[in-house]
C-alpha cells in the first residue's frame, strides 16, 4: 500500500532529513512547523520547480520514465523505469539509470521502496507532458482511444498520412505534443472535395486539403477547443509509435558532449588573458579620467545618454558595446557614482546629477594592476545587470541606456556563474566553441538554460573582453576567481560576505596568480633625444602619477610612450614643480642620459614661467619687466581684454582672472596667478569626486536560498521534530480545550473560577493539566503543562516535552482539564 510523503519523512533519521534539506534548501525558508508542513512544501509547485531546475537532462528523462510507467495507483518501480530507459536503440548503462533514480530519491522527487516508487506531487503541474508526450488517448477522446486500442489499425492510419500531415506528426512527436491551430485550418476542405482544391505539388500533385484537418478527422490529433482558433494535442500512444526508432524517451545521453576542438597550451591561454587584463585596466582608467575632465550627465529617465557614451567610445578608441560594458563594471565596482549639482545648475539634458569617479578611484589607482583587475572582475561577476541589452529597445521602443533600470536583470550573476562553471569543469586549456558551451549548459540544467541562449553568448563575449578567458578557454586565474566566489557563497559562517582576504592584508590567490603572469611594474623610463619618454612596462603608481603631470601620453601597450612638451612642462610648473625638481625627476627616473634638449626645454619654460603675475581687480597683471608689460598692452591679440595701465608695472582688465590667463597663454605668454598677498597660486586642478560607493560584493540571486551547514540543518530538523511532537500533542488535547465541544472523556472545566481551582489543585499535586488559552494573536491554543506556581495574575508552568517554562496570563486562560 502506498504511503504518503509525510509518513516517509517521519520515518527518516535526522541525518537523512538534514541531507534532504541540504539538497533542497528552499524547504527551510521559513522553517516548517512540522513534518506535515514540510511534506506539503516539498510537493508545492515552486519548490518542485526549483528542484527540477538543478537536475541534468538525463536525470529529468529518468524522471519522465517514472511518470510514464506509473500504474493505476500512481506507483512504479525501478525495474519498470530501467525497462523503459533501455528500450531505445542506444540504451544507457543500468548503473547510470539507477544512479539517476538515486538522485531523484535523495531529493524526494521519487519516494518509497524500489518496488513501489511514487512521484512527488506538483511535478505533473510543473511539467504536464512527460518526455514531451501527450496525455493518454482515453483522457482526450473516446474515438481516438478506440483507434489507439487497435495497434494494427493505428499503424495503417499513420502509413496513409500525406507527407505534409506526417511532417506535423513528427514535429509534435518530438515535443511538446500540443500545437495551435491556424485560423480556418480545420474548416478547409478535405480529401473528396478535389473540385475546389488546387493540386498539392508538395505532396505529389493530388489535392489533400489541410493536413491538420486530415489528422483530426482520422483521430491522430485531438482538438482541444472549439471555434476557428484552438489547440490540438497528439495522444501519447501515437507519439510512442512515432518514436519507435528513437525510443520512448528520445535520445538518452548519460554524460555531456565531448569538446571536439584541440586543447590549447595553458601558458598561451594565460598569456592571452593577461594581456587583455592590462588593456581592460588601461581603458577603464582612461575612461574614468575622461569622466573626471567632463562628467557624464544623468538623464531624467535615468542612465547616461547615447551622446556621452559615443564621446567616451571615441576617446578610448573602442566600440560602444565595449565602452558600455566598462562603464557598467566600473560603476558596479564603486569607481563611479552620482554627484548632485549645486544650486540651480542643470545639465543640457535637464538632469540634476552627474556621473564621475568616486574617492575609491584614487585608492584603486594606487594598488597593483592585478588587484585593480580583480576588483573589476569581481564586480562583473556579481553585478545584477546585463550590459548586452544597452543599445537595444525596451518594451516602449525606447533605447536602453547605460546605468538605466531597463538593463537590470536579477539572474545575470547566476548566468555568468553557470557559463564559467561549464568552462571550469573542462580540463585546463580546453577551448570549446560558443555552440558547444550552449550544448553543455543545456545538458547540465536544461530548464535553466532554456530561452537564455542570448544571455549566455553575451557572457562568453564579455569574459573574453575582460580577460577572464583567453583563446576561448578559461584562464588559470579566472578559474581561481570563480572558485573563490563559489566558496564564499557556500561558506556557511559568513552569510553576509563580510570576510575577505583583504582583511588580513594578504593578496588573494587570484591576484598572486595574475601577478605572476603580468610584467613587473617598472619605476624607470627611457628618455630619448626627440623628447619621448618610453616606459618599458606597466608603470608603478608613483611613476604613473608623475608622468601624468610632466608628459603627454601618446601610445599604450606593453611599453607606453609619452612626450615632454612645453605645455606639459608648464603644467608641471603650475602644479608646484620647480626647474630643479624637474631636472632631478628626469635624472632619477631615466635609465638613459637626459637629452640636452630636454634640459634646455625645462630651463626655458621655467625662465618664462611666472614672468607675469595675475590677480583680480576684475583682474590685474603685474611684472617687474616694464618692457614685457608694454608688449602685452600693445599686443593686438589681447585687445578684447581692454588692458589699462595703472602703474609702470601693473595692468588691469575688467574680465575675470581665468579668462585673462587663458588669453595670455593662447598668445604665447607664461603668466602665473597669485593671491592677495602676492604668493603664487599653484594651478594643480582640484579634482571633483562623487560620493564614495561600495562595490558589489556578492551576487544576489532572487531565486537562490541560503545554503546552511550540516550542524545548523540538524538544528532545523530538531525544531521540526519538536513541532511535530507539539502537533501530535495538540491533537490529543480535549475538545473543550481546543475550542470544540467535548465528545466524551473527562469532564472539562470551562468556567474561569473553576479553571483556576483545577490549576491550583494541579500545582499542589504537581499533576499534568491541559490548558486552553487565547494567544497574543487572538487564536485559540492548547498546551499540556505541569503548573509550578500561580500568582500576580500569571500561571507559571513547565512543558515536560520541551522542558521549558511558560508563563500564561490568567485572564487569557479559557479552560483547564486534568490529564488522565
Amino acid at each position: 500500500m502506498t504511503t504518503s510523503l509525510a509518513d516517509h519523512l517521519r520515518a527518516l533519521p535526522d541525518e537523512s532529513l538534514a541531507a534532504l534539506l541540504q539538497l533542497r534548501p528552499d524547504l527551510v525558508v521559513p522553517v516548517p512547523a512540522d513534518v506535515s508542513a514540510l511534506a506539503l512544501r516539498a510537493q508545492s509547485r515552486v519548490s518542485v520547480a526549483r528542484a527540477l531546475d538543478g537536475l541534468d537532462q538525463f536525470t529529468l528523462q529518468i524522471l519522465d520514465a517514472a511518470r510514464l510507467t506509473r500504474g493505476p495507483e500512481g506507483a512504479t518501480s525501478t525495474d519498470q523505469i530501467l525497462a523503459m530507459a533501455t528500450a531505445g536503440p542506444q540504451p544507457p548503462a543500468p548503473t547510470a539509470v539507477r544512479a539517476a533514480v538515486d538522485r531523484l530519491r535523495a531529493r524526494f522527487l521519487l519516494y518509497g521502496p524500489e518496488h513501489d516508487l511514487c512521484v512527488a506531487g506538483g511535478i505533473d503541474e510543473v511539467s504536464p507532458y512527460p518526455a514531451g508526450l501527450g496525455r493518454p488517448a482515453a483522457e482526450l477522446d473516446p474515438r481516438a482511444a478506440a483507434l489507439c486500442a487497435d495497434p494494427a489499425r493505428l499503424r495503417r492510419t499513420l502509413l496513409s498520412a500525406p507527407p505534409s500531415a506526417r511532417a506535423v506528426l513528427d514535429r509534435l512527436a518530438a515535443g511538446p505534443p500540443v500545437g495551435t491551430v491556424a485560423p480556418g485550418a480545420l474548416e478547409a476542405p478535405t480529401t473528396g472535395a478535389e473540385d475546389v482544391l488546387p493540386p498539392d505539388l508538395v505532396n505529389g500533385g493530388a489535392p489533400t486539403g489541410s493536413p491538420i484537418r486530415w489528422l483530426v478527422e482520422h483521430r491522430l490529433l485531438v482538438r482541444m477547443s472549439g471555434g476557428r482558433n484552438g489547440t490540438v494535442e497528439l495522444p501519447r500512444e501515437v507519439g510512442l509509435v512515432l518514436r519507435r526508432d528513437a525510443g520512448p524517451l528520445g535520445p538518452l545521453r548519460t554524460s555531456p558532449l565531448v569538446v571536439s576542438g584541440p586543447p590549447r597550451e595553458v601558458k598561451s591561454v594565460d598569456s592571452a588573458g593577461a594581456g587583455q587584463t592590462m588593456e581592460v585596466v588601461r581603458h577603464t582608467e582612461a575612461m574614468l579620467e575622461a569622466l573626471t575632465a567632463e562628467p557624464a550627465p544623468v538623464l531624467r529617465s535615468g542612465g547616461v545618454g547615447v551622446r556621452d557614451l559615443r564621446r567616451l567610445a571615441r576617446g578610448l578608441g573602442l566600440d560602444e558595446p565595449t565602452t558600455a560594458l566598462l562603464f557598467e563594471v566600473a560603476y558596479a565596482a564603486g569607481l563611479t557614482g552620482e554627484m548632485e549639482l549645486t544650486g540651480a545648475a542643470t545639465t543640457r539634458y535637464g538632469g540634476d546629477q552627474q556621473i564621475l569617479p568616486t574617492g575609491g578611484y584614487e585608492v584603486w589607482r594606487a594598488v597593483s594592476l592585478a588587484q585593480r583587475w580583480e576588483q573589476l572582475a569581481r564586480a562583473w561577476m556579481s553585478m545584477p545587470r546585463q550590459a548586452g541589452l544597452i543599445g537595444q529597445r525596451d518594451d516602449r521602443d525606447r533605447p536602453i541606456s547605460v546605468l538605466s533600470a531597463e538593463a537590470e536583470r536579477a539572474g545575470a550573476p547566476a548566468a555568468r556563474r553557470a557559463v564559467l562553471a561549464v568552462l571550469a569543469d573542462l580540463p585546463p586549456g580546453t577551448a570549446p566553441t560558443t555552440d558547444e558551451v550552449l550544448e553543455l549548459l543545456d545538458w547540465r540544467a536544461p530548464r535553466r538554460a532554456r530561452g537564455r541562449e542570448t544571455a549566455h553568448r553575451e557572457v562568453l563575449a564579455e569574459a573574453a573582453t575582460l580577460g577572464v578567458t583567453g583563446l576561448n578557454a578559461l584562464t588559470s586565474y579566472g578559474r581561481l576567481l570563480l572558485a573563490e566566489l563559489t566558496e564564499a557563497d557556500e561558506r556557511g559562517d559568513d552569510p553576509l560576505g563580510l570576510r575577505s582576504d583583504a582583511e588580513s592584508g594578504d593578496a588573494s590567490t587570484t591576484v598572486r596568480a595574475l601577478d605572476g603572469l603580468l610584467p613587473a611594474p617598472v619605476d624607470h623610463v627611457l628618455v630619448q633625444a626627440d623628447l619621448t619618454v618610453v616606459v618599458p612596462g606597466p608603470p608603478d603608481p608613483a611613476l604613473a602619477a608623475e608622468l601624468d603631470v610632466v608628459a603627454e601620453h601618446e601610445s599604450a601597450g606593453g611599453a607606453s610612450v609619452h612626450r615632454v612638451t612645453t605645455a606639459s612642462i608648464r603644467r608641471a610648473l603650475d602644479a608646484g614643480y620647480t626647474a630643479d625638481d624637474l631636472h632631478a625627476l628626469f635624472r632619477r627616473r631615466s635609465r638613459t642620459p637626459v637629452p640636452q634638449g630636454l634640459t634646455y626645454l625645462v630651463d626655458d619654460a621655467a625662465r618664462k614661467h611666472g614672468g607675469l603675475r595675475v590677480g583680480s581687480a576684475g583682474a590685474y597683471v603685474r611684472s617687474d619687466d616694464e618692457t614685457l608689460l608694454s608688449e602685452v598692452q600693445a599686443d593686438r591679440r589681447l585687445e578684447p581684454l581692454a588692458f589699462r595701465r595703472l602703474a609702470p608695472t601693473v595692468l588691469v582688465t575688467p574680465y575675470q582672472v581665468n579668462r585673462m590667463l587663458t588669453a595670455l597663454r593662447d598668445a604665447g605668454y607664461a603668466p602665473v596667478p597669485e593671491d592677495a598677498s602676492g604668493a603664487t597660486v599653484l594651478a594643480r586642478p582640484k579634482t571633483r569626486r562623487a560620493p564614495a560607493r561600495t562595490a558589489i560584493g556578492r551576487a544576489v540571486d532572487p531565486l537562490a536560498t541560503p545554503k546552511l551547514p550540516m550542524p545548523r540543518l540538524l538544528g532545523v530538523v530538531e525544531q521540526i521534530r519538536r513541532g511535530e511532537a507539539a502537533a501530535r500533542a495538540a491533537r490529543r488535547a480535549p475538545a473543550v480545550v481546543r475550542g470544540a465541544p467535548a465528545a466524551g472523556g473527562p469532564a472539562p472545566v470551562s468556567g474561569h473560577g473553576d479553571a483556576l481551582a483545577v490549576l491550583q489543585q494541579a500545582v499542589r499535586d504537581k499533576a499534568l493539566v491541559w490548558v486552553g488559552y487565547v494567544d497574543a494573536h487572538g487564536a485559540t491554543a492548547s498546551r499540556l503543562v505541569r503548573p509550578v506556581s500561580i500568582g500576580a495574575g500569571y500561571l507559571r508552568a513547565e512543558d515536560d516535552r520541551t522542558e521549558m517554562l511558560h508563563t500564561f496570563a490568567l485572564h487569557r486562560i479559557t479552560a483547564a482539564v486534568l490529564e488522565e
